[in-house]
């Protein structure tokens, strides 16, 4: 055997190379080779990066493929994005700017990597630092007359800043800003926080410990000076069939001042208007009004108030009984039958109104333009010529209509 293989070595080398080609050719013919892209882009996976820095630059956070596998191991690779992975190892970089090559790790063999994109990733590390800012407060606070704002409280005094280097170093201050008017009593809120350059630019991209702080500013009335709510003083009844429905006053507190501290505080908080007279009025009416005020006390800028007084006409209902119908756009070839010839109409409004409503002041119209002949129910229409009064209710509410064919009238025989 050894012997016949000694002088056969060459033929036998040869018989294998060729079975070996004809098993390869074989699998491939059933199981082909494909090259082509991979469907999906594979999330770009960043490890190794030291704690003590941080990417500052915006890097492509995709990786698209182009591999190549028989046909067999595709239809696994497709099914699981889970077994590619595109990592970029930052083990052991120092703050500085690099450009790293992604390794591709595939789960499925055999499977080639023919190519991938972008074959670089740009990366910029800067080093990672911490920074106490002082919190600086920018007031623009406006009092009203006669008070006086106290001293502004923070509940806290600076803020942990946070980020890159280059951007932690461009925080010169962290600040929160309110600006009020016609301040009246004591401020409590909450402001957001702003990171701030040497130009009171905003610096983003940086962390702060926390977002917002409480300021409190206590606010309090100067001596001689009281806030008192306003009366309004009516006299004399509104029309008759009228009611008064509301009365309103501008504003509902004054300020009013004196010398003597000890006369303002021993006021009773209420300050009365002069008598408006409102005998007879039977709308809207407003009026300016200068107010009551105890000898040696005086009003604090406007010297009047501005009253409105609401009227209203009191609301009723009447019934018009037995109103007659009109029927309207009758083909002349047809002839009507109602099942009604009258309904009643129940309006709503005014009482004024209604009072001087009689029935010719309505119409109650059947509108039977289109209509052919035969049996129709029709809801009336109700045209009212005084737009203050209200249709609620019509009885009954539709009308039977039947339409029929006109008799011809007969022709007269002359003499």
């Amino acid at each position: 055997m050894f012997r016949w293989l000694g002088k056969n070595i060459s033929t036998f080398l040869l018989a294998l190379v060729l079975a070996i080609g004809v098993w390869i050719a074989a699998v491939n013919a059933s199981d082909p080779d494909v090259e082509q892209d991979y469907p999906t882009p594979i999330p770009l996976e960043v490890v190794g990066q030291d704690t003590t820095l941080i990417i500052t630059n915006n890097y492509t956070k995709q990786i698209t493929l182009n591999l190549r596998a028989p046909q067999s191991i595709w239809d696994q690779l497709t099914v699981n994005d889970e077994n590619i992975h595109a990592i970029l190892d930052l083990s052991g970089l120092e703050a500085g700017e690099y450009s790293l090559t992604p390794q591709i790790q595939i789960g499925i063999q055999p499977t080639r990597v023919i190519s991938f994109t972008p074959p670089s990733i740009e990366m910029k590390l800067e080093e990672l630092i911490t920074k106490a800012v002082s919190i600086d407060l920018s007031l623009n606070l406006e009092t009203s007359l006669g008070y006086q704002a106290g001293s502004a409280r923070l509940n806290a005094d600076e803020v942990q800043v946070s980020g890159a280097k280059s951007l932690v170093d461009r925080v010169t201050k962290v600040q929160v800003s309110l600006t009020k008017s016609n301040v009246r009593e004591d401020i409590s809120e909450s402001l957001t926080l702003e990171a701030l350059d040497a130009e009171d630019q905003f610096v983003r991209g940086v962390d702060l410990s926390f977002e917002s702080v409480d300021l409190f500013i206590p606010v309090s009335q100067e001596g001689g000076y009281r806030d008192m709510a306003v009366k309004v003083v009516i006299e004399g009844q509104v029309a008759d069939l009228h009611r008064l429905t509301n009365i309103t006053v501008f504003p509902l507190v004054v300020t009013v001042y004196s010398d003597d501290t000890q006369l303002v505080n021993n006021l009773s908080g209420i300050v009365e208007t002069e008598a408006l007279d409102i005998s007879g009025i039977s709308e809207d009416v407003s009026a300016r009004l200068r107010l009551n005020l105890p000898e040696n006390v005086s009003l604090v800028g406007d010297q009047s108030v501005l009253v409105k007084v609401s009227v209203e006409a009191i609301l009723s209902s009447l019934t018009i009984s037995e109103k007659a119908l009109e029927v309207i756009n009758l083909d002349p070839a047809l002839a009507a039958e109602l099942s009604s010839l009258a309904v009643d109409v129940i309006v709503s409004g005014p009482l004024p109104a209604l009072d001087s409503l009689s029935a010719d002041d309505l119409r109650v119209i059947l509108d039977v333009e289109g209509l052919g002949a035969g049996v129709h129910q029709l809801v009336p229409i109700v045209e009212i010529l005084d737009e203050d009064i209200q249709v609620e209710t019509i009885l009954p509410e539709s009308i039977e209509l039947t339409l029929s064919i006109a008799p011809l009238a007969t022709p007269t025989a002359l003499p």
